[in-house]
């Protein structure tokens, strides 16, 4: 058996499949969208089998992107769980077949209810296709399994109709990447989208230097706090340059002597700085773009203290 090949053809085929599915998008779809943004109630979505498991993915991915789902397996709601549904909800029943015999049960009693019925079926031609309100069409033509029997294209047919469905009803509802912030708290992917300046640098001491103060005092200033540079500021607190470890090894290769140099001799003046409200991620962005690895953290030409790269990377930001 030639694995590499067989995989290769497996891959091939899924995107075909795929590749497929754009052609099925109708007026339908549209009105879909339109009635599970419409809804005053939550969007039910249930399944047997393998399609169960594609249906718990969808309603993950459309409670994460603010559509109220909730996931009912199919054969429990025909011994009980059908008190999930409420007057109000839209039902998105997903079936490859729709045919199997919890489907046959369970369409039915959904219609009984007068709830909206949305069927994802491969088979339109079908009890619950022909059944439902509206369909969503996951049609293949086979599945990349050689005997034609796991679900495989079927699957990931229904996996990327749930992906359209999804971002179309993050786009109609204008779901913004503040909203998205709101539901992603934990992990990288959240503390890129809300973490910010504030957040990071009041945790760092605060260096700071006047602009007639000698080298040797700003060498100590630097080295005792740790974060590689000090910030220059006048008697108001107001910054006017600032000088980094470069800075110093600067002077020292260029003097022979630092006994009469005072922190304006080599200090750089008009230093990169970065608002205390910026996310995080873009203050990370500003110190690559200018291959430096502290930003000063200025309200106006306020000095409040200084940002380090490595406080953004022990966030696991980036």
């Amino acid at each position: 058996m030639d694995i590499i090949k067989l995989a290769k053809e497996t891959i091939l085929q899924e995107s075909e499949s795929i590749k497929k599915l754009a052609t099925y998008i109708d007026e339908d779809f549209d009105k879909i969208v339109k009635i599970i943004y419409e809804s005053k109630g939550r969007l039910i979505i249930t399944g047997i089998g393998k399609s169960a498991i594609i249906a718990q993915k969808i309603v993950a991915t459309l409670n994460s992107t603010g559509t109220p789902s909730i996931f009912m397996h199919a054969a429990d709601a025909i011994h009980g769980d059908l008190g999930i549904i409420q007057r109000d909800d839209v039902i998105i029943c997903i079936s490859k077949s729709g045919n199997t015999p919890e489907i046959k049960v369970l369409v039915p009693l959904i219609k009984s209810r007068g709830n909206t019925l949305i069927g994802m079926v491969s088979s339109v031609d079908s009890l619950l296709g022909n059944q439902a309100d509206y369909v969503l069409k996951s049609t293949v033509d086979k599945e990349a399994c050689p005997n034609n029997l796991a679900p495989t294209n079927s699957t990931t047919a229904q996996l990327v109709v749930g992906d359209a469905l999804a971002v179309c009803l993050l786009e109609y509802r204008g779901f913004s990447s503040e909203d998205f912030a709101k539901y992603h708290p934990g992990g990288a992917l959240g503390k890129k989208l809300y973490m910010r300046v504030s957040d990071l640098y009041k945790n760092n001491e605060k260096p700071k230097v006047k602009i007639n103060d000698s080298v040797k005092h700003v060498i100590l200033e630097i080295s005792s706090k740790r974060l590689g540079a000090a910030a220059v500021i006048d008697d108001d607190g107001n910054l006017i340059g600032m000088i980094t470890d470069g800075d110093i090894r600067r002077m020292l290769q260029n003097h022979d002597s630092f006994e009469n140099l005072i922190a304006k001799d080599i200090m750089s003046e008009n230093p990169k700085t970065v608002s205390k409200q910026e996310l995080a991620v873009n203050a990370f962005q500003m110190m690559e773009k200018n291959s430096i690895t502290q930003l000063i953290v200025a309200d106006n030409k306020k000095y409040l203290g200084i940002v380090h790269l490595h406080d953004i990377l022990k966030e696991g930001i980036v």
